[in-house]
């Protein structure tokens, strides 16, 4: 399996196209748990940045990966700007300026996105955010000997839909104490949305 500049493009746009048909829904999650904002903020910079690679040439799947990070970071608002930056930014810094990346490879780079997520915000599965939904796909990804893009989304889904379950201990929801309790994490939703179509693109690769 050989993922490439291409496939990071790819994954970007599919899960641009599931944010903003989705954009509205992240909103009503974010207005019972949260500022209410994240579906615009998701909305507006994925927008931006599905333009900004279209519009660039990379030399390595690094670069590309680096890219996405910074422009993330610029054009996200709220906390999920400086996540998702830091998540994209880690997973660039394991993939050594490779033009195509590995099985190994992309399994690194997930555990790395988790892990630097974990230091920027804070947080640890179990807190109602979107961790929850990232760190079971990585453990998965590393344990396996071959990764079946769709254990990722069935792994994805089902950690999305437990944040339901849990009384949040992070952020503007943490104010809410048991009212938490009973609607999905609005980050673990977008994240079920990136990691989703991460899988999607890996059952292409997976298929040629």
């Amino acid at each position: 399996m050989n993922w490439t500049v291409n496939d990071v493009i790819q994954w970007i746009e599919k899960a641009n196209e599931k944010i903003q048909t989705n954009k509205q829904y992240l909103t009503q999650l974010d207005q019972a748990v949260g500022d209410g904002d994240h579906g615009i903020n998701m909305s507006r910079g994925f927008r931006i940045l599905v333009e900004k690679l279209q519009d660039t040439e990379y030399t390595s799947v690094t670069q590309a990966l680096k890219d996405v990070a910074m422009t993330i970071i610029s054009n996200v608002g709220g906390a999920a700007g400086p996540l998702y930056g830091t998540a994209f930014l880690r997973f660039s810094l394991v993939t050594d300026n490779k033009k195509e990346l590995d099985e190994t490879t992309l399994s690194k780079g997930m555990v790395a996105a988790v892990s630097g997520m974990k230091q920027r915000g804070r947080a640890a599965v179990g807190e109602k955010t979107l961790i929850d939904v990232w760190e079971p796909v990585a453990v998965y990804m590393e344990e396996v000997e071959m990764i079946v893009p769709d254990q990722i989304i069935k792994i994805a889904e089902q950690a999305m839909e437990s944040t339901k379950e849990i009384k949040a201990t992070k952020g503007r929801a943490a104010y809410l104490k048991d009212r938490s309790i009973g609607h999905i994490d609005p980050g673990a939703m977008s994240s079920y949305y990136i990691l989703t179509a991460f899988a999607e693109v890996l059952q292409g690769v997976d298929a040629s």
